[in-house]
């Protein structure tokens, strides 16, 4: 019987063997496994924090945008009003009584600076001035 089992513990040993090897192929195929999956899981955190960096700068430029906008904004309302001061359509009382008084008269329409000068010849210096600015501001001459 000592042959028989030294038969028997050399095919145990052969199969130990085989199955070690198996093992060893498995294992092998599991580190593989491990492997693609760490670096799966390693792209998909990469890609995470890089959309939550996009999200952190697109949400500060948006603020930003967001707050030029406003300021844009304000500005032109400011310049609008400004405009609106500035475009005067109609004479102040006083001008349009010199006008009537050298003779002219104001019917919105731009006037001429050759007879604007002669109408006004025999006002002041400092009238003729004023008269021409009003005229100039509610854009009845150049």
């Amino acid at each position: 019987m000592n042959e028989e089992m030294m038969q028997q513990l050399m095919a145990t040993a052969e199969r130990l063997a085989t199955a070690a090897e198996s093992l060893d192929r498995v294992l092998g195929r599991l580190d593989a496994q491990q492997e693609a999956l760490n670096t799966k899981v390693d792209r998909i955190v990469a890609s995470v924090d890089e959309h939550q960096e996009i999200e952190a700068s697109s949400g500060d430029a948006t603020r930003q945008l967001q707050e030029r906008v406003a300021e844009l904004e304000k500005s032109n309302n400011e310049l609008k009003a400004q405009a609106a001061r500035m475009a005067r359509k109609t004479l102040p009382a006083m001008v349009s009584t010199i006008l009537a008084k050298s003779g002219m008269e104001t019917s919105g329409e731009k006037m001429d600076k050759g007879v604007l000068d002669k109408t006004l010849q025999s006002l002041s210096v400092e009238q003729r001035i004023a008269v021409k600015a009003e005229l100039a501001r509610a854009g009845m001459i150049e």
